[in-house]
């Protein structure tokens, strides 16, 4: 019997990992922490080599945000394209951290800037899926004012994801936030409209309503704890699935 035969199945053939800037920055309050980097680039290869085909969408909080600039002085459609331009610094160190481990990858901007990354084309991208590559998206949509949120959710549906996993520093999405209220109770399911009407901090509106119109599920879980990126692709009820609910029922069971 070879290795391949007692792999694990994953439940998800291909999935868009969406994260967070502020997740690279470990313990610090700026910039990108190489441990914490290094970490993050091993459990994304562990379910690489499972056989999922991986594309990964990255904000900017820890080197800009468009709205903090705005705020700052800096006009808006500005600093959006200034924080644009830090998700693609984030892209490239994440592709030096994978590449470390070796794995293939190929990072896409929505900004061209051939010296460094590929532009954004919807067929190359599948077409690097369908060879293992793990698919680095950079520069959100390549349009001021939606956010990384928004680019992963129109990423995904691109490139036919079957799932968003939106990685963060909690273990899902509470009634209120755990750090502050102890008492907060963890969904374990949502409907869109129940993120939608309860304003519940998932993604911002338009990416839950792409996935709404679309029918793309999103999966929030803790990707600090070693493993559970690798725990939610073999389909291990952790974290909070968000979508229709007659399908995550289904799939639960």
């Amino acid at each position: 019997m070879s290795d391949a035969d007692l792999r694990p199945i994953p439940k998800y053939k291909r999935i868009l990992l969406k994260l967070s800037g502020e997740a690279l920055m470990g313990p610090g309050s700026y910039g990108i922490d190489p441990e914490t980097l290094g970490s993050l680039a091993v459990q994304i290869k562990e379910i690489a080599d499972l056989g999922v085909q991986v594309a990964v969408v990255i904000g900017a909080g820890n080197i800009f945000r468009g709205v903090s600039g705005s705020v700052q002085g800096i006009e808006r459609a500005t600093g959006d394209y200034m924080g644009m331009l830090a998700t693609c610094i984030n892209s490239l160190a994440l592709q030096s951290a994978l590449e470390r481990q070796g794995a293939d990858t190929r990072v896409q901007t929505a900004i061209e800037m051939r010296e460094v990354a590929e532009p954004y084309i919807r067929r190359r991208a599948v077409r690097h899926l369908e060879k293992g590559r793990i698919v680095i998206f950079g520069a959100g949509t390549g349009n001021p004012y939606f956010t990384t949120d928004t680019a992963a959710s129109l990423r995904a549906m691109e490139v036919h994801a079957d799932v968003i996993m939106k990685a963060t520093k909690v273990d899902g999405v509470y009634t209120a936030d755990p750090k502050k209220e102890p008492a907060a109770q963890r969904f374990r399911q949502l409907s869109y409209l129940d993120v939608l009407s309860k304003e519940l901090k998932v993604m911002d509106a338009t990416a839950i309503s792409l996935c709404k119109d679309n029918d793309l599920p999103i999966l929030v879980f803790d990707m600090t704890r070693s493993g559970n990126i690798r725990r939610a692709v073999l389909g291990e009820d952790i974290g909070t699935v968000v979508g229709n609910l007659e399908t995550i029922i289904a799939g639960r069971e």
